[in-house]
């Protein structure tokens, strides 16, 4: 994902709602949102060139996603950022295990901001910090550089999550997902990537001829553990290529 706002509200008939926009090249093959057929448990869509993913939940009430972090120049890590999801969502060890181990392997993957969660808690990992954080009850937005960094589409996009927490409806979260109008030029923030570049990132919704937003999903966590995952699939220049819904 290259975009994740989220509300994270432990004692809410509604305890997490998360609206996210998954940016990747239009040419890396992708399945969309599915059962894995090998790890019938986990629910999310896949990424066939490493067969991670980007943001999935399973069964019994786990949940992971992941943005990566801007960082033009610098070698790619020898691990696949996807994999970090992949595996809490088909790992049975515990969360603490989980994020200790992967704070001591961060190094081993490019610069990465990782969720993870249950139905009793919610966790961030930042790539560049081996103390992985217990979230308190709040709202929330990560894109691509450190939790609630203020780039535009960042801000915007919490602002739209926060005006729709007394009823979040589905439609009305994909609407403000959808949002490609791009940031001025005095608001941009400067990643070194130049400024066409940094002009065509900063819109909520990217849409261009190569690259963009492959996905845009809305997850729904309710009290009683139950969950109602949608995604809207999408390729070059933002056509709508399918959406799958899922009550899990």
């Amino acid at each position: 994902m290259c975009l994740i706002v989220f509300a994270w509200r432990p004692s809410h008939a509604q305890p997490l709602v998360m609206a996210a926009n998954r940016d990747e090249f239009y040419a890396r093959p992708t399945l969309p949102l599915a059962r894995w057929e090998d790890a019938p448990q986990v629910y999310a869509g896949r990424d066939l060139e490493a067969g991670g993913t980007w943001l999935g939940v399973t069964a019994d009430g786990r949940f992971a996603a992941l943005t990566n972090i801007r960082e033009p120049g610098k070698p790619p890590g020898r691990r696949s950022r996807g994999e970090l999801v992949a595996r809490f969502l088909t790992s049975a060890v515990s969360m603490d295990e989980y994020l200790r181990e992967t704070a001591a392997r961060s190094a081993e993957y490019g610069g990465f901001n990782l969720l993870v969660g249950d139905r009793q808690s919610l966790h961030f990992l930042h790539g560049g910090d081996p103390t992985p954080r217990r979230l308190e009850a709040g709202l929330y937005g990560v894109s691509n550089a450190g939790l609630d960094t203020p780039w535009p589409k960042l801000m915007k996009a919490k602002r739209a999550l926060s005006d729709q927490l007394y009823n979040p409806e589905p439609d009305a979260l994909f609407d403000f997902l959808a949002d490609d109008e791009p940031a001025q030029d005095t608001e941009l923030p400067s990643t070194g990537v130049g400024l066409a570049t940094e002009k065509l990132l900063s819109s909520v919704f990217i849409a261009s001829p190569n690259y963009g937003t492959r996905a845009s999903t809305v997850l729904l966590v309710n009290a009683d553990g139950s969950r109602h995952l949608i995604e809207r699939s999408f390729g070059p220049y933002g056509g709508r290529l399918g959406e799958v819904d899922l009550q899990v």
